[in-house]
């Protein structure tokens, strides 16, 4: 018998989520699958007649190690995707990165324009999303969702609605960034294996943006998701002043060069 994959990292995609499965396939009791992102949950294909588990094993070779997961991004954003994974494994635990969701947005922009996939500039993309997603309706759109990837509250309460909080893990971003180490530490001991030995930073998937974004978008996106970011604090009990602080007047400026710039 087939042991069943026993942890997930779902999301968020542009988060970080590369670096974290490089840390934990170095571990010596963690097995992941053969390649990133299986993709198998959120395959509507998949799930179109009696789902055959045989195709998700495909992507694991045997081993006898005692956490076995994949990291697929989507999972936490496609909706259907988090009631087919409790269908396979109540127990299953799961892991999300989660990142400022303007950040998140233009770094997801940045990979659909590298790969041809959005001819539309930011600014245009962002303004024009809740239309173009309309195509993919009931479903998600899986490229133009800049914005409604970021609305991680409701995406958390539908994984609550299946899985109890001891079996889910949510992990900030930039604790990941500056703190690796502590972070791999809390996953191990979620988990249940021995801890890592002190890891090295990993940089995957690093795409220089050809701009950085601008002062309108920015200040855009943070009226967007001001509501969501206190949400999500209060949720989870963060301290996300840090997103704050990166989305509006004070990050362009020093005080210094603002006060001479309002004095003038």
């Amino acid at each position: 018998m087939v042991d069943k994959v026993n942890f997930l990292i779902v999301g968020a995609q542009k988060s970080g989520t590369s670096a974290l499965e490089k840390y934990l396939e170095a571990h010596p009791d963690i097995q992941l699958a053969k390649k990133k992102e299986v993709h198998f949950f959120d395959n509507e294909e998949y799930y179109s007649s009696e789902v055959d588990y045989t195709k998700y094993y495909q992507f694991f070779a045997e081993s006898s190690r005692t956490a076995k997961g994949e990291c697929t991004p989507i999972y936490m954003y496609w909706r259907p995707a988090i009631k087919r994974i409790y269908e396979y494994n109540p127990s299953m635990k799961i892991i999300a990165v989660l990142r400022s969701p303007i950040d998140r947005a233009y770094s997801h922009w940045n990979m659909e324009r590298d790969r041809n996939s959005d001819k539309l500039d930011f600014s245009t993309a962002i303004r024009t999303e809740s239309h173009r997603c309309r195509e993919a309706l009931p479903l998600q759109h899986r490229v133009y969702s800049y914005c409604d990837r970021g609305f991680y509250t409701e995406q958390i309460r539908h994984i609550w609605r299946y899985f109890p909080k001891k079996q889910t893990l949510f992990i900030k971003y930039e604790d990941l960034k500056l703190n690796p180490n502590v972070v791999i530490k809390r996953i191990c001991q979620f988990l249940c294996v021995s801890e890592s030995d002190p890891i090295k930073e990993q940089k995957v998937h690093v795409r220089p943006y050809v701009e950085a974004m601008n002062e309108s978008d920015r200040q855009y996106l943070n009226e967007v998701f001001t509501s969501e970011i206190s949400q999500l604090e209060q949720m989870l009990g963060w301290d996300c002043t840090d997103w704050r602080y990166k989305t509006g007047y004070f990050k362009k400026y020093s005080l210094k060069n603002l006060i001479r710039k309002l004095s003038s």
